[in-house]
């Protein structure tokens, strides 16, 4: 099912770009001829594949995986030793064993490759269009080009350059290509709008991505580096154009956090960007049922809507939140960890609900859990036609004693990788509102939000010039300001330490972590089933497809270091 709406079908593009061999010729042929078009449904249609990889690469199996599988934060064991095996994929990913060959890994690098050529085709054509609304799409089409050029550097630590499509593209690392990416942002900016939706690149998403780019600056000029040397200049940056983000008033944190992530959010104040996963853009958003079990069904409307048993927290990660909240439970103490949607769960004799009622819980799942009761192919009714609720159990995986009892052990044992093991991650709101409920999620997924901006702002200050109380000043507004239900405690110091704690509560499963860890020194540190310590695992490999379609042109495409 192919919908359109806000970008009209591309007309004829042929795009070119280093993705890994010496030239990329990549036809998209029209949906519909462009015969009776507008000049400016012409530049929508032209600057639509800019953005159209964008789910692709949010995926639940490329960018998060990435991202999220390769720290402390996500493990993904061999489920049952049946589900999640994968050809060991995922064990290697956690335990920074990369291969030239994970698919996963390949999958990432095409869809930026192609995103990367797709934009430069935008980049040639729009400056033939007629109309007014070209001049602000092609600064979408450099700016998105730059975003995604910083991706490949973060994760591969390279970056294509090129302006003429029949042309090879160079390919740069380090310094060069940090400013490279800065200077195709800063050439962007003035002729982005700030009145677009956050699926667009706004002048205040390039001033985000111009912080984040800062903020690595001295990891990506020095990859390998056995300490990390922060300018004051970058780091003056960082609080400038979050200084301008904040100051524009066009944003404000969300009262419940939770929100953030619901179905609705293309709405929601607190996000600057993100990726648009309305159904009429084809989204398909996968977050929410990665995690969850397989015997979870949050949806009284579909029957075949549930999660897949996928990735756990660690429990190093779920430490990290009772080592600061002590003898509290931090589903008590912070609103970000957990939001009961099923009063069930305190008071077990509500086990009958309104399906229009029905929400699973979100946040951090840990323990039994409850929910919908399917039995040969229906849910179960109570007698007044509400949904029966009540303990669940492995029944979709014929382990119909085994109870869907999520535990703090997770690991790659044999009772660590059973079904029920690892608390279990519920952040993105199950989508009610599309075709299937379970693959095609209609939640934005965010990509930046003003929470990152005051803490991005927060950690400029510290790294600056230990401005500890500016820090501790900023961390305390994001966190005072979810006041929907209990609100967080406020901190009373700071610290680096603190501050990196903060934000793996702040933004879990949001696909910085890796990039945090590194920054913060952490990723060759030790953590549930990984002890690998080489930080030439920093970065992943280069595709072998990449490297061998390279491979007539000697030295082009060098694979990166310890692969």
């Amino acid at each position: 099912m192919k919908k359109n709406k806000l970008i009209l079908p591309v007309i004829i593009a042929a795009l070119a770009a280093g993705t890994g061999c010496t030239k990329l010729n990549e036809t998209i042929l029209d949906e519909t001829s462009s015969y009776g078009k507008t000049d400016k449904e012409i530049a929508e249609g032209i600057i639509a594949p800019v953005y159209a990889n964008l789910p692709s690469i949010f995926q639940h199996t490329t960018y998060l995986t990435m991202q999220e599988i390769s720290t402390d934060e996500a493990i993904l064991p061999y489920r049952g030793g049946t589900d999640w095996g994968d050809n060991g994929i995922y064990l290697s990913m956690h335990t920074h064993n990369f291969t030239t060959t994970d698919p996963n890994i390949r999958n990432t690098w095409t869809f930026l490759t192609q995103s990367i050529s797709r934009s430069l085709t935008a980049i040639t054509t729009l400056p033939t269009t007629k109309d007014p609304s070209a001049k602000t799409f092609l600064a979408e089409a450099r700016g998105m080009r730059a975003y995604y050029n910083m991706m490949l550097l973060d994760l591969f630590g390279i970056v294509f350059v090129k302006e003429d499509p029949t042309a090879l593209s160079k390919i740069v690392r380090g310094s060069e290509a940090v400013e490279y990416i800065k200077s195709e942002l800063l050439a962007a900016e003035p002729n982005l709008e700030s009145n677009v939706t956050q699926g667009r690149l706004s002048k205040e998403a390039c001033w985000g991505l111009l912080a984040r780019l800062y903020l690595n600056s001295a990891v990506y000029t020095n990859i390998y580096g056995a300490q990390f040397t922060f300018a004051a200049a970058d780091m003056d940056k960082v609080i400038e154009y979050t200084d301008k983000i904040i100051a524009s008033n066009k944003y404000q944190l969300s009262a419940e956090y939770f929100s953030i992530f619901d179905d609705n959010n293309d709405t929601n104040k607190e996000i600057v960007f993100a990726v648009d996963q309305r159904a009429e853009l084809n989204g398909h958003n996968r977050m929410a049922y990665f995690s969850l079990s397989g015997d979870q069904w949050p949806l009284p409307d579909y029957i075949n809507a549930n999660g897949t048993d996928g990735p756990a927290i660690t429990s190093d990660f779920y430490r990290s939140w009772v080592n600061a909240y002590g003898a509290v439970d931090p589903a008590v103490a912070d609103p970000r960890f957990y939001k009961e949607n099923l009063s069930i769960y305190s008071n077990p004799a509500d086990s009958c609900v309104p399906a229009a009622q029905f929400k699973i819980n979100r946040g951090i799942l840990r323990g039994q859990q409850y929910g919908l009761i399917k039995r040969n192919s229906a849910f179960v009714k109570c007698a007044n036609g509400n949904m029966k609720v009540g303990p669940l159990f492995h029944d979709s995986r014929n382990r119909g004693t085994l109870a869907v009892n999520f535990t703090e052990k997770v690991d790659y044992t044999t009772d660590g990788s059973n079904y029920p093991s690892g608390y279990r991650v519920s952040k993105y709101e199950y989508s009610r509102k599309s075709v299937s409920g379970r693959n095609f999620g209609e939640a934005n997924i965010v990509i930046l939000r003003l929470a990152d901006v005051y803490l991005m702002r927060a950690e400029a200050k510290l790294r600056k010039n230990n401005d500890a109380t500016g820090a501790l000043a900023d961390v305390n507004i994001v966190r005072a300001a979810r006041t929907a239900r209990q609100v967080p405690p406020a901190l009373t110091s700071m610290s680096l330490d603190i501050l990196f704690r903060e934000r793996g509560f702040e933004l879990y499963w949001e696909c910085l972590r890796r990039t945090d860890m590194i920054r913060f020194g952490k990723y060759e540190g030790t953590w549930t089933e990984k002890n690998n310590t080489d930080v030439k695992k920093r970065i992943f490999p280069i595709p072998q497809t990449a490297v061998d379609a390279a491979a007539n042109i000697p030295g082009y495409m060098k694979q990166n270091d310890s692969y």
